[in-house]
């Protein structure tokens, strides 16, 4: 991965970075396989080893406690529900469910008195137990042995190989020891944690079926887990390596034995590339297949998109869900209130995958595994009692809370508030790791202590007594460069929180907020947002949509994608020829350079109508602006050619450009090429042009030897393959690279550039999530101009305002004029930025109207405008949309072989099609002549012999059913419908078409 400690990037100055030919700025985070950029997703699952309680609306709404169980050996899912007030366990593994008192007499606690401790002796309680006590009377269950008996003919049918005969009694043992709860540990077969575990379900379940408890919500973030790309690896790199053991295990079986004089050399029969091959693989088509977990997915990587920087820095930070994209369910995808500072609420794509994909807050971290032992040791030392040691009755007493660690039973703790106290303090004093997480939950009688990874948190200051610990003091050392953030962890002034502690706490957004309960403070209000939506300025006086558009606008504008943007070969790079830093910034922007890799351009904008080409969000462009380079992109686009050796000895060639008869100039064709056959660098390409002038042997494949004797020297036939420009408008070749792949072929690649300047048709969007496409681009004398002279270069209708309540649109002119005039830039940030009062100050001061308005004066009547109108710099983005690339028309083209009807898409020149709601359209006119040129004349139409005898078709005038050709017809017909015919007839079906003469009917 690059940048991560293995890199050679790792720790390089920008000044060693440039020598490197890197950004400095580039955030790496990706790995380069086979030549692509691939990025590995984050994954979101639900958190193993918890329980969840849930209703089963499968089951006519039961409620029922499952628990996905994860451990080094396997995973299994464990359910403990309810049948007719009777509770049962239920796995894949048993036939059946069984009855949970059997369950417990299987994992000896065969005392009718003990179960009914362990699960509670409350009133309630027992009353929902009772049945379940009635159920192993009526199936004759009294010990350990008949319970295990009992389980043992209700196990599915494991085979396995190279096992002894075993009895169904050691199969339920085995079944109930490794599969069932497999993350709860039983040593020499002692199952009282597991036994504890399961009785803690079963009282859930009462208890939430009694509505005590709340149910579970499966979408609260804190029952969510992160998959970062290192434990993807390691799952995927621990199963090629059992692979390849068992590989050289099964080769090592075969050749020992066998008697030999040589010694048997592990060494030449390592397979070297196997491991790599299997990573490479798996981040190349992004399928993980791990076959201990029976995991498949598909579409873990992605490949990097650097249409713009923020494109690619957005794909770091985003987070992709399991859930299937088709159902319409909203728990999953509405903004959970525990989302808040870990997820951005703005930056999810608009549809399908609406709500499920999702993106890192700016402040998120996400936690690695830590160690168990110290965290155990030190829980023991606090006062909290061995499981093992505790009867049924003392674990479900009423003033104990049980302590859980990472979803493990630890023990029960009588003063749960000073273990609590004690772990944060020992946390905050640096005695365990940061990101330990403790909490209470006073509705279960918990603590949970988590040290697993894949959990968020972010940081908050500490506040006690009323003050927050970090001060003036330690900030001015922080921008001084004395202090690291590693420093005020240290130090106890900041600390982690995950989502299930920031439900013990109550924090501040803001230093004046604080009251006597209060106990963390917010850092910063706007790094509740995440990458893409910090780029908006005032986003908290946007309608909330609004900043979501912007944030998958943002990814597609053009601009700077990295310092070392030139020595790239992409497929397709968009550029900006003049990209500019907006005027109003926020924090974000700062932060993350986006000031130094811009996407757009300050664009003086004219809130007024305009003709009637500013109709829907359309934009009127000054033509002048375009001339000066306004909104100007370049376009590269990669071709690349590769020269194949073959099995016969041949091999491609790349031959000379052709040259005329009789002028001895290279034919049009050919103009491109170098006296090599290759494009030379700086030269203009036109539609059908030739790029490489390669040519391919006819003979690929080796011929069979016939005779014996010499080898004859054959001479090879070549044919013309050359590789030609397709585009409407002609590109210039920008750099030719010359290199080979690892087949050890050679490669050429070209670099192809176009520049384009915007015209009508194309996309532009402000940072406001108000998107437009150019209507008309009129010459600078008539458009409007204020009393200083100046020009907009847009015009923007101003009809886009009050149905999209974009207001902070209307501050960001106001901020950029302001800033303009004064020389400076202005802050928008969220929940903060310069006042509207304060720009109108500026504005004043410099004798502008203090709303920003100017008095403008048309440009085709030289009068007065009859109102003031809203005038000044806006940023603009230029989004990859253009025209050029989507037009597409069509008269003469290919066709498709087997139905004869043009081709579908524009890639293959296809034709536009005219469908059946279309069709309806015609036939509601009566319009059967349209209908007919249409459907039939201009798609495919064919001209059939048919006999009027038997109706069959014919061919060259002879019926071969009727063996004549007296009533053979001629007619016209749509091949598809002949097609049709033919297929008809070959599954025995007859179509018979049956005649009459056009004058007789």
């Amino acid at each position: 991965m690059l940048k991560s400690s293995n890199c050679v990037l790792t720790g390089k100055s920008p000044a060693e970075m440039a020598k490197l030919n890197e950004c400095p700025m580039d955030p790496g985070g990706y790995f380069i396989v086979r030549g692509v950029e691939k990025v590995i997703l984050i994954q979101e699952q639900l958190s193993k080893n918890r329980m969840i309680v849930d209703l089963n609306s499968g089951r006519k709404n039961t409620v029922e406690c499952s628990v996905t169980s994860s451990t080094h050996e396997r995973k299994s899912k464990t359910y403990v529900t309810t049948k007719n007030d009777k509770y049962y366990l239920r796995h894949n593994t048993f036939s059946e469910d069984i009855p949970i008192a059997v369950a417990f007499k299987a994992m000896g606690i065969e005392c009718d008195q003990e179960i009914v401790q362990m699960i509670g002796s409350e009133e309630e309680v027992l009353a929902a137990f009772a049945p379940c006590l009635e159920e192993y009377h009526r199936a004759q269950v009294f010990t350990q042995n008949q319970a295990l008996g009992y389980i043992g003919k209700r196990v599915r049918q494991r085979h396995m190989w190279g096992v002894g005969k075993r009895t169904k009694m050691d199969d339920a043992r085995e079944v109930l020891h490794d599969v069932v709860l497999a993350h709860v540990p039983v040593e020499e077969w002692n199952f009282k944690l597991k036994s504890a575990y399961m009785a803690l379900m079963v009282r859930r379940v009462i208890l939430a079926k009694g509505d005590k408890v709340k149910a579970d919500d499966r979408d609260y973030y804190g029952n969510k887990r992160l998959e970062l790309a290192g434990q993807l690896l390691s799952l995927l790199f621990e199963d090629l390596f059992k692979k390849f053991n068992s590989e050289l295990k099964r080769i090592a079986d075969l050749t020992i034995p066998k008697p030999r004089a040589a010694q048997f050399d592990i060494v030449r029969h390592i397979r070297q590339d196997q491991i790599t091959n299997g990573l490479v693989n798996a981040i190349s088509t992004g399928n993980w297949s791990i076959k201990r977990f029976k995991m498949d997915r598909s579409g873990v990587t992605q490949v990097l998109s650097r249409l713009s920087y923020i494109s690619a820095l957005g794909m770091m930070t985003r987070i992709s869900s399991q859930f299937e994209k088709t159902r319409k369910v909203s728990g999953p995808r509405s903004l959970q209130p525990s989302q808040w500072g870990m997820l951005c609420p703005s930056d999810t794509p608009e549809g399908e995958a609406c709500g499920l994909v999702k993106n890192l807050a700016l402040m998120t971290h996400i936690t690695t595994d830590l160690e168990e032992a110290p965290i155990v040791r030190l829980a023991f030392n606090l006062g909290v009692e061995d499981i093992q040691l505790l009867s049924g009755e003392e674990m479900t007493s009423s003033d104990v809370y049980i302590v859980f660690l990472n979803g493990n039973i630890l023990g029960v703790v009588r003063n749960y508030n000073k273990l609590v106290k004690t772990i944060r303090q020992m946390r905050r004093a640096g005695f365990i790791n940061e990101f330990v997480s403790v909490c209470c939950n006073h509705s279960h009688k918990c603590v949970y202590i988590s040290t697993d990874g894949g959990r968020l948190c972010r940081p908050y200051i500490i506040v006690k007594n009323k003050r927050p610990l970090v001060q003036d003091k330690h900030i001015q050392e922080l921008s001084q460069g004395f202090r690291s953030f590693d420093d005020f962890l240290k130090e106890g002034l900041v600390e982690y929180l995950d989502v299930n502690e920031e439900n013990d706490c109550m924090i501040a957004l803001y230093e004046s907020q604080i009251n006597s309960d209060t106990t963390h403070l917010e850092i910063e209000p706007f790094t509740i947002l995440g990458v893409c939506a910090g780029l908006i300025p005032y986003p908290h006086h946007n309608q909330s949509p609004r900043n979501t558009y912007q944030c998958a606008m943002g990814k597609q504008a053009m601009g700077t994608i990295g310092y070392n943007q030139r020595n790239r070969i992409d497929t397709l790079l968009y550029l900006l020829c003049y990209p500019q830093a907006p005027l109003v910034k926020s924090k974000t922007i700062e932060m993350i350079n986006f000031d130094k890799l811009p996407a757009g351009i300050n664009a003086t904008v004219a809130v007024m109508s305009y003709s009637g080409y500013d109709i829907e969000d359309a934009l009127i462009l000054n033509k002048a602006s375009v001339d000066r380079g306004f909104g100007r992109c370049l376009v590269y686009r990669k071709q690349s050619v590769v020269l194949k050796r073959y099995a016969n000895d041949t091999f491609d060639k790349v031959m000379g450009p052709m040259l005329d008869a009789t002028t001895h100039k290279q034919i049009w064709k050919h103009e491109p090429l170098d006296s090599d056959g290759i494009g030379a660098p700086g030269e203009r390409v036109d539609n059908r042009q030739v790029l490489v002038n390669k040519a391919v042997p006819a003979v690929t494949i080796s011929p069979l030897a016939t005779t014996a004797g010499p080898p004859q020297p054959r001479q090879v036939d070549y044919r013309d393959v050359p590789i030609m420009y397709k585009g409407i408008e002609p590109s210039y070749i920008e750099k030719v690279m010359i290199s080979s792949n690892t087949e050890e072929s050679f490669l050429i690649k070209m670099l192809l550039r176009q520049t384009r300047r915007p015209e009508i048709g194309d996309k532009f969007s402000s940072r406001h999530g108000q998107k437009g496409v150019c209507g008309l681009i009129v010459p600078q004398e008539d458009m409007p101009f204020t009393d200083l002279g100046i020009c907009p270069d847009i015009i923007m209708n101003p009809h886009g305002y009050p149905s999209r309540m974009t207001v902070g649109k209307l501050l960001e002119l106001m901020g950029s004029k302001a800033g303009v005039l004064d020389g400076k830039f202005h802050d928008g940030t969220a929940f903060a930025g310069d006042k509207v009062a304060d720009l109108s100050e500026d504005l004043v001061r410099h004798g502008f109207n203090y709303l920003g308005k100017d008095y403008v004066t048309s440009g085709i009547t030289g009068e007065p405008l009859s109102a003031y109108i809203f005038f000044g710099p806006i940023y603009y983005q230029k989004l990859k949309h253009m025209v050029m690339d989507k037009m597409h028309a069509r008269s003469k083209g290919p066709r498709a072989v087997l139905t004869r009807q043009p081709t579908e898409g524009r890639a293959r020149d296809g034709g536009l099609r005219l469908g059946e709601m279309e069709r309806d359209c015609l036939i509601g006119y009566g319009a059967s002549m349209l209908l007919l040129e249409r459907l039939m004349i201009s798609s495919d139409s064919f001209v059939v012999d048919v006999c009027g005898q038997c109706g069959l078709l014919c061919y060259s005038g002879w019926c071969q059913y009727c063996k004549s050709s007296r009533n053979v017809s001629t007619l016209k017909m749509p091949y598809a419908c002949k097609l049709l015919f033919q297929e008809l007839q070959s599954m025995n079906i007859v179509p018979r078409l049956s005649l009459k003469r056009y004058n007789e009917v």
